[in-house]
């Protein structure tokens, strides 16, 4: 069977269609969720040794237990980073918050000043709050006597998606401007340029906005519990060992269930994981220059778009060999999404590219069935209905015309000597004068219901419904004359005719009247038109 072939302007309008609500799906993010899903199964177990120099100091249960409620006395943790700095930690971040003066004991904001003094080395957080939501955002920052002895600030600002999963990190955030950089960052120590999208410019925005810069996807380096952990209390009374310490980036941070913030990650769904780990893997991740930067969104969109215009461009090739072709380029977006993301540390997402070469496939899929079905329902070379359809319609029109009580008429036509000419003339010029027999024979089918169709060699039907014997006449008298007044060519400018003879049966069909019986009368009424010479025709009386 004959492949469907499209003309090269309309695979070019349906490849520019499909690409054009490819953008549209990229640009409004609608399939986030399978590309996140997807995200998700690709980076879950694809896990890194951890920088070694990393370490947590945890603020477990087991500390709270034996130091008491919370807030501990600032004086504590000044205690906590001599202890540190005596062990030879290189740098300390300490993952809290100090935004009000102790109103109990000034003294204890003097003393821990005093020690990140010492230190010399000790990161502070900076937050982001709003009392409501109509209040405007302002930044928390360490009490002014802290801060400034503070070797550096950074936001803790964490980046949860829709689904309540941390995947990635805007390494650079602030009021106005992003000018602080992530906890992880100054705790790494990363100089610029950082890694990431950039965001837009602040052009004429409030400046009362709190704003982000340098997104990236945190690669974690595994699940819950992939950095060395020690108890806050164990440090504080000296119980872990100086080596263990010294020259480790720290991050000092609440971990105690119902107080340390919960977070979902792509390494694992079953098990939360703690701020602090959270801006350890960041810290880990810059270390070991292993960032996962997102494509921007123009990017995503014109390499979803160029995908799907090469997958549509290909399935609609005229090449027996299309369908291999496009079964190999359908999983491309999602190949190119593993390469980029395992090969180059780029995310793609590949689900509207996917989703446009399946709908593709889908309506190709139909729209060639469609066309086999009705090749398999019509006659190759003529065009008309094939014997199949021709007598499945016929039996329908019987029955038909036996409920409504009117008249069914079925012709059947004999192309005169069309051996003789077929032989004479050779087979390519007697197609040529079937399609023009055909085509006269189809112009009689003028109403939806009348089908003409073609038997096989030089037979041809056609059923004509609610047609009186009267109209049947008029109708074949009038294609023995467009026959009669063909030329037929014979090569060398020579022309020749030919005829057609016709026998007619019409009949309002009765009980016994089957679609079998209405043909072998007609085929009787043949028989007798030809034996009276042919060029002609004969109805038979019901």
């Amino acid at each position: 069977m004959r492949p469907l072939r499209l003309p090269w302007h309309q695979r070019l309008l349906l490849a520019v269609t499909l690409g054009a609500l490819t953008g549209f799906s990229c640009h409004f993010r609608l399939f986030w969720q399978p590309d996140e899903s997807i995200y998700d199964n690709l980076v879950g177990q694809w896990d890194y040794p951890a920088d070694p120099r990393l370490a947590i100091v945890a603020i477990d249960d087991r500390s709270l237990q034996q130091l008491g409620q919370w807030p501990w006395p600032r004086s504590t943790h000044a205690q906590l980073i001599d202890r540190l700095q005596d062990a030879g930690v290189r740098r300390i971040a300490l993952d809290l918050m100090f935004p009000e003066p102790d109103r109990k004991d000034s003294r204890q904001d003097a003393q821990l000043a005093a020690a990140i003094a010492r230190s010399g080395n000790v990161i502070l957080p900076v937050l982001a709050s709003a009392g409501s939501d109509e209040a405007v955002p302002e930044e928390l920052l360490p009490v002014p006597q802290i801060a400034s002895v503070a070797a550096a600030l950074a936001h803790t600002d964490i980046e949860i998606d829709g689904d309540g999963v941390a995947r990635g990190i805007y390494l650079k955030a602030g009021m106005d401007s992003p000018h602080w950089p992530a906890l992880g960052v100054a705790l790494a120590g990363s100089p610029p340029p950082l890694p990431g999208l950039r965001g837009p410019a602040n052009g004429e925005a409030s400046p009362y906005q709190w704003r982000r810069d340098n997104y990236v996807r945190v690669h974690y380096a595994g699940p819950p519990g992939s950095f060395p952990q020690v108890s806050y209390i164990d440090v504080l009374e000296g119980r872990v060992p100086a080596s263990l310490l010294h020259d480790r980036l720290v991050i000092v941070g609440m971990t105690a269930s119902g107080m340390a913030p919960r977070l979902l990650t792509p390494t694992s769904r079953e098990a939360w994981m703690s701020g602090s780990e959270y801006q350890a893997n960041v810290a880990s991740m810059l270390l070991t220059d292993r960032a996962i930067v997102p494509l921007s969104p123009l990017q995503q969109m014109l390499a979803s778009v160029a995908l799907v215009l090469l997958t549509t461009l290909a399935v609609t090739a005229p090449t027996s060999r299309r369908w291999l072709i496009a079964c190999l380029l359908l999983p491309l977006p999602l190949l190119s999404s593993l390469v980029l993301l395992r090969g180059f540390h780029v995310w793609y997402a590949p689900v509207c590219a996917l989703s446009a070469g399946l709908v593709l496939l889908l309506a190709w899929g139909l729209w060639q069935a469609r066309y086999w079905r009705r090749q398999a329902n019509h006659d190759p070379l003529t065009g008309l209905a094939n014997r199949m359809r021709f007598e499945g319609i016929l039996r329908l029109e019987t029955d038909a015309a036996r409920r409504s009580g009117k008249p069914l008429t079925l012709m059947l036509i004999d192309v005169d000597h069309f051996k003789a000419y077929n032989d004479t003339h050779g087979h390519h010029l007697g197609d040529q004068m079937l399609r023009q027999v055909a085509q006269a024979i189809g112009d009689i089918a003028r109403r939806p219901r009348d089908v003409a169709a073609r038997f096989g060699g030089d037979e041809f039907a056609l059923i004509l419904p609610d047609t009186p014997q009267e109209g049947a006449l008029a109708l074949v008298q009038q294609l023995i004359t467009t026959v009669r007044h063909m030329s037929l060519p014979i090569g060398k400018g020579r022309t020749a005719h030919t005829s057609v003879t016709v026998g007619i049966y019409s009949v309002v069909p009765g009980i016994h009247d089957t679609a079998s019986a209405l043909y072998q009368a007609a085929d009787a009424a043949l028989y007798t038109a030809k034996e009276a010479g042919r060029d002609g025709y004969h109805a038979a009386m019901p």
